[in-house]
C-alpha cells in the first residue's frame, strides 16, 4: 500500500542522528526522502558505529540504522553551481530539513526566506541544539551536552550515581521525533491552506517536554525531582527487584495490585502490616517493603514471576538486554525489524528497526536499503533536466 506521505518529497540535509532519525520516520511513511550530502564525505554517521570496516567504507552502522528508504545526491552547497542545482531540486520539493547551526543556511543564500521566494509553500524544518534564537543558539550541541543541560542527567541514576547519562542518545532521538511530528502537522496545514511553514526545533526544549512529570512536579507541586534509580517515585512496590534468577520490574501501583502481589508471593501478612497499610506508608518505607518482597521472589526466576504476576493482573516484566529483547516473541512476531539482504558497500544482510506503530492500511517500512554516498546523483540531476554535458561539468568543478 502507498504510505501516508506518498507523493511528498523531502530534502534531508542533516547529519548524524536527530535529523536523519526525523527523515527516516518520514521515509517509512512513504515520503520520497533525498539525502543531500557533501561530496567526498557525506553524513558524518557514515564513519560512525561499532564496526570499523563499515566505517571505512562510508557505511557505518550509525548511518545504516537511520537512512534506509532514502536516495543520496552529493551537492557542494558552497559552490555556485552546486547551489543552483540545489535550488532546482527545492522547486520540486515539499519539505527541507537541516540541522546546521543557526545562520549557516542563510550565509549560503539558502535560508528559509530564499527558499520560500523560490517555492512559496515550502515547509522548512531547522533542527538545532537550542533553537534559532536565545543566548546559546550558536553553541555546539551534542546529545550528552543537551542531556546535562535539560535536567535528564540530574534524575538518572540514584543518590550515589547521579547525575548519569541515559544509555542511548535520548535528546537526539526526541529532537528527531519532535521534528517529524511538526513536519507532519505542517503538511496537513498546507493541504488545507496552501501555506508553507518554518519549523524551529530545539533539542533542549524537545527533551524538556519529554521529561513530563519530572518537570510538572516542580512547576506545579514545587517538588524538585530527585534521582530515584530503579524506584518509581509515585508508588511502592514499584521498581526493580532481585529474583532467584534475573531482575524483575514490578509496578504494583494500585492497592488491589499490591494485595494480589502479596498473595502470589506467599506474603499475605504484608497487606495488614501497619508499616505498609496505605500508599503513602509504602512510599515512605519502600526499601523495607522491597527487602521483604525480594526474600519471597528468590524462590523463582524473573521469567516465571513475570508470567505469574501478569496473568493475575500485576504488571511485571523481565529486565532484558538488547539482544534478548530483539529475540523476544513479542518483538519478532510483530515484525519490528526490516532486513535487507543486499546493501551497497556492505558484505552482509542488514537489519534495521521500523517505526514503533503499525497501520491497517499497511505497516510503515523503508522501501530500499541505505544508499551509498551519491548513489542517486546522476539520476536525480537527469530528473531535474540536466544533460550529460552539464552533469560532467558539475563534476569537474566539484559541485557534485
Amino acid at each position: 500500500m502507498p504510505g501516508l506521505l506518498a507523493g511528498t518529497r523531502v530534502l534531508d540535509l542533516t547529519n548524524v542522528l536527530a535529523g536523519p532519525f526525523c527523515c527516516y520516520q518520514l521515509a517509512q511513511l512513504g515520503a520520497e526522502v533525498i539525502k543531500v550530502e557533501v561530496p567526498g564525505g557525506g553524513d558524518l554517521a557514515r564513519q560512525l558505529g561499532a564496526d570499523p570496516e563499515l566505517n571505512r567504507r562510508g557505511m557505518g552502522a550509525s548511518f545504516l540504522a537511520q537512512n534506509a528508504g532514502k536516495r543520496s545526491i552529493t551537492l557542494n552547497l558552497k559552490a555556485p553551481k552546486g547551489r543552483a542545482a540545489f535550488a532546482r531540486l527545492v522547486a520540486t520539493a515539499d519539505v527541507v530539513v537541516e540541522n546546521f547551526r543557526p545562520g549557516v543556511m542563510d550565509r549560503l543564500g539558502l535560508g528559509y526566506a530564499a527558499l520560500k521566494a523560490a517555492k512559496a509553500d515550502i515547509i522548512y524544518c531547522a533542527i538545532s541544539g537550542f533553537g534559532q534564537d536565545g543566548p546559546l543558539k550558536f553553541n555546539p550541541a551534542y546529545d550528552q551536552i543537551i542531556q546535562g543541560l535539560c535536567g535528564v542527567m540530574s534524575v538518572t541514576g540514584d543518590a550515589q550515581s547521579a547525575p548519569l547519562r541515559v544509555g542511548y542518545p535520548v535528546a537526539d532521538t526526541m529532537g528527531g521525533m519532535t521534528a517529524a511530528f511538526a513536519i507532519a502537522a505542517a503538511l496537513v496545514q498546507r493541504e488545507r491552506t496552501g501555506q508553507g511553514e518554518f519549523i524551529d526545533v530545539s533539542m533542549l526544549e524537545a527533551s524538556l517536554v519529554a521529561m513530563g512529570w519530572a518537570v510538572s512536579n516542580w512547576l506545579i507541586a514545587g517538588v524538585k525531582p530527585q534521582p530515584m534509580g530503579n524506584e518509581n517515585i509515585t508508588a511502592s512496590p514499584s521498581g526493580t527487584f532481585r529474583t532467584g534468577a534475573g531482575l524483575l520490574n514490578i509496578a504494583a501501583n494500585k492497592q488491589e495490585q499490591f494485595e494480589t502481589l502479596c498473595r502470589l508471593i506467599g506474603r499475605e501478612e504484608l497487606v495488614g502490616d501497619p508499616r505498609f497499610r496505605d500508599r503513602e506508608d509504602r512510599k515512605r518505607r519502600r526499601f523495607e517493603l522491597k527487602a521483604e518482597i525480594e526474600q519471597a521472589l528468590a524462590a523463582r526466576s524473573a521469567q516465571q514471576w513475570s508470567a505469574l504476576l501478569n496473568s493475575n493482573g500485576v504488571p511485571a516484566g523481565e529486565v532484558l538486554d538488547v539482544p534478548a529483547v530483539l529475540e523476544h516473541p513479542q518483538v519478532s512476531e510483530r515484525g519490528l525489524l526490516k532486513t535487507f539482504a543486499s546493501v551497497p558497500e556492505v558484505d552482509r544482510p542488514i537489519h534495521v528497526v521500523r517505526t514503533g506503530f503499525r497501520l491497517a492500511s499497511g505497516d510503515p517500512q523503508p522501501s530500499s536499503p541505505p544508499p551509498a554516498l551519491g548513489a542517486d546523483t546522476d539520476d536525480l540531476l537527469r530528473e531535474l533536466g540536466f544533460g550529460k554535458r552539464e552533469i560532467d561539468e558539475l563534476a569537474r568543478e566539484g559541485a557534485i
